[in-house]
């Protein structure tokens, strides 16, 4: 397995006894999932993307990903929540947080990601660094309503009606529903290149469906690779329902125990600046599926060391709320050698000519060992590398343990009710015409 657990950090935190009272609803929740008979059950595709179920269509993703690199300088990717932050996580993942310094080295365009913010800073400085490049856009929205990428839409097919006429429709691609909604019908009407956004995976879970391969792919990152790691995550963690030989159940029954025992927050950190995408995208995840019916652990990430320096203080000795999740990679991408000073001024000599990934690691040992000390327990997720193959493994493993935990949570893992709240009151606060926002309105004037 290229994800396995270490409990080496939980000693004093979870007992015997406590995995004795949860390994019974850990096994029933895996097997609600596997058997696609609880809450949701209409959402549960994501559990088939490693298949590989459409391959006329991922064919067709490899060909328009080439097409893509071949024709443009830069990709920009238009969408929010799990519209985009898969592929990002997975791209920074594997090519590292300046992967757009080295995109014409790697032969792959650069790559923007708007439509998640209503940023005009976003907007005016994406279209500043666009000036005399060669340009496709990738817009991803199941209905292509949705405000974000919806205005961020607008601006750039206007961008790039602008400079390439109408042969601006064949540099844009549509990731979108099969057959229905605004958006399929007008890249019907404008003959765009269409992509499916699976209607049995939500947008969290859909890293591995067209939403994800496309702009992966763009980058020049082997997504036969990340399917093939995804697919072995699968078979090692459905054959055993047993948390003590199945580490992905071991992993959500740990998360279950701490939280009945008033660990109400789960932090995630890395070591890696390169995986800070990857906890936005590990935040949704958790935040969506488990928030819910007031219940849920809360999502939170840091990077360390850098966050040693501003957080570290609290999570070791803050109130007791809060539990870590920390990844351990084992093998860096690259390999530093601390020099030798002969003047020895900041008296580092004592690390002189070690690597600096065994530096990173030590850090993360010793960090470990104070923050339990200071009673925070810790979760390691040792990853074997950050190349496709173990990004693919880490996506399955931790979308299967997230549906577990829901399930062993006593909730949905695949809705979100409480996200229209907020669109209802700005669109009332907008303008939008309809009885229904009359009376947001008026509430909201009562507010105010």
């Amino acid at each position: 397995m290229s994800l396995r657990v270490s409990e080496q950090y939980l000693q004093g935190f979870v007992t015997a006894e406590e995995y004795k009272q949860v390994e019974e609803s850990a096994a029933k929740a895996l097997a609600t999932v596997i058997k696609g008979d609880g809450a949701g059950n209409d959402f549960l595709g994501w559990r088939y993307l490693p298949d590989v179920p459409d391959k006329e269509e991922y064919a067709r993703i490899k060909s328009a990903a080439e097409k893509i690199k071949g024709m443009c300088d830069a990709l920009v990717v238009i969408g929010i929540g799990g519209s985009y932050l898969g592929a990002r996580a997975a791209i920074e993942y594997c090519l590292g947080t300046n992967y757009n310094a080295f995109a014409k080295k790697n032969g792959a365009p650069e790559i923007y990601f708007v439509g998640k913010d209503l940023s005009a800073s976003t907007i005016t400085e994406t279209l500043e660094l666009l000036k005399g490049k060669e340009v496709c856009l990738n817009v991803i929205s199941k209905s292509g309503t949705t405000t974000e990428p919806a205005i961020a839409f607008r601006i750039f097919r206007e961008w790039m009606e602008n400079k390439y006429g109408e042969k601006a429709a064949e540099r844009i691609f549509v990731t979108t529903d099969k057959a229905r909604g605004k958006l399929k019908e007008f890249s019907t009407e404008k003959g765009y290149e269409t992509f499916v956004v699976p209607d049995d995976v939500g947008g969290r879970f859909s890293v591995l469906s067209p939403v994800g391969l496309l702009p992966i792919a763009c980058a020049g990152i082997d997504i036969d690779e990340m399917i093939s790691g995804a697919l072995d995550a699968r078979t090692a963690y459905t054959a055993k329902d047993s948390l003590y030989e199945n580490d992905c159940l071991k992993y959500a029954a740990i998360r279950n125990i701490l939280y009945a025992k008033g660990r109400k927050v789960e932090v995630l950190a890395s070591y890696e600046p390169s995986l800070n995408m990857t906890a936005e995208w590990w935040k949704q995840l958790y935040g969506e599926s488990e928030g819910k019916g007031k219940k849920g652990i809360f999502p939170a990430s840091v990077c360390f060391t850098t966050d040693l320096h501003s957080l570290g203080q609290f999570i070791q000795d803050g109130t007791p709320v809060l539990f870590e999740t920390v990844i351990d990679l084992k093998t860096p991408a690259h390999k530093v050698t601390v020099p030798f000073d002969a003047s020895d001024c900041d008296g580092l000599n004592f690390i002189a000519n070690k690597d600096l990934h065994d530096v990173n690691r030590t850090a993360f040992m010793a960090t470990a060992m104070a923050h339990t000390e200071g009673d925070v327990p810790n979760i390691v997720l040792e990853i074997d590398s950050r190349s496709a193959y173990d990004f693919g493994y880490a996506v399955f493993f931790f979308e299967l343990a997230c549906a577990v935990s829901g399930y062993m949570l006593g909730v949905n893992p695949f809705d979100q009710p409480g996200v229209e709240g907020y669109k209802k009151n700005m669109f009332a606060l907008l303008g939008k015409p309809g009885a229904q926002f009359d009376e947001i309105r008026a509430k909201l004037a009562e507010k105010m």
